[in-house]
C-alpha cells in the first residue's frame, strides 16, 4: 500500500512539473513566433498592399478583442489620413485553410486591397491564389455592399483557372473580413483618431 502511495505522489509530482513546464515554453515561444510570422508571412503582404502608405502599417497596428476573439488591425496612412485598415481572415480552401489579409479604405468602404498569406493548395492550381497578382487585384476598388463570389457563382470575380474551389475561398475569406471590419468599425475609428498627421 505504501508503494502505491509512493508512485501516486512521484506521478503527481511529475504531472505538475511537466505541465508547469509546458506552460512556461508556451508563454516564452508564443511572441516570437507571432513575431516570426508577422515577418515573414504577414507583414510583406500587408506592405506590399499598402505600399504607398506614409507610416509602417504593420509596425501601427493593434488588437481589438470581440467576444472571445482577439483581432489584429493594421493601419495605413494616406494624404495625412490614417483611412485605411488591415484584418485577417480565412476560409476552407481545396486543402487546408486560406489563410488572407483584405486592406479597406474607411473613407469610402472599397477594398484597397487582398493577399493570400497561407495556402496549402495544390502547386500550379489553387497556389496560384497566392502567387498571381492577378487573381488578387480583381478585389481592387470594389465596394463592400455586394458579397463577393467568382463568376461561376454569379459574383464579378473571375476563378483561376483549375481552382475554382481556391477561389471560392478567397471570396469567402474576403466576405469574412468585410463583416469582420463592418463588426469592428466603431471601435477601429475610436483607436485611429489622432494617427496621422
Amino acid at each position: 500500500m505504501g508503494e502505491m502511495i509512493k508512485m501516486v505522489v512521484v506521478l503527481t509530482v511529475l504531472s505538475v512539473v511537466s505541465g508547469g513546464s509546458l506552460a512556461w515554453l508556451k508563454d516564452f515561444t508564443e511572441p516570437k513566433i507571432e513575431n516570426q510570422v508577422m515577418n515573414l508571412v504577414k507583414g510583406p503582404a500587408i506592405r506590399q498592399m499598402l505600399s504607398e502608405a506614409e507610416n509602417d502599417p504593420v509596425e501601427d497596428r493593434f488588437k481589438i478583442q470581440k467576444g472571445e476573439e482577439e483581432h489584429t488591425v493594421f493601419v495605413g496612412v494616406f494624404g495625412g489620413a490614417a483611412d485605411t485598415v488591415v484584418v485577417e481572415s480565412s476560409a476552407n480552401g481545396f486543402a487546408d485553410k486560406v489563410g488572407l489579409v483584405v486592406a479597406f479604405n474607411m473613407s469610402d468602404n472599397t477594398l484597397r486591397g487582398v493577399a493570400v498569406t497561407t495556402s496549402k493548395e495544390t502547386p500550379g492550381l489553387g497556389a496560384r491564389a497566392k502567387e498571381d497578382p492577378s487573381f488578387a487585384a480583381q478585389f481592387k476598388g470594389k465596394g463592400i455592399a455586394t458579397p463577393f463570389a467568382v463568376s461561376k457563382d454569379g459574383g464579378q470575380i473571375s476563378a483561376l483557372s483549375g481552382a475554382t474551389i481556391t477561389s471560392r475561398a478567397v471570396c469567402t475569406g474576403v466576405n469574412n473580413a468585410v463583416k469582420t471590419y463592418n463588426d469592428l468599425k466603431p471601435q477601429i475609428e475610436d483607436q485611429i483618431k489622432g494617427m496621422g498627421k
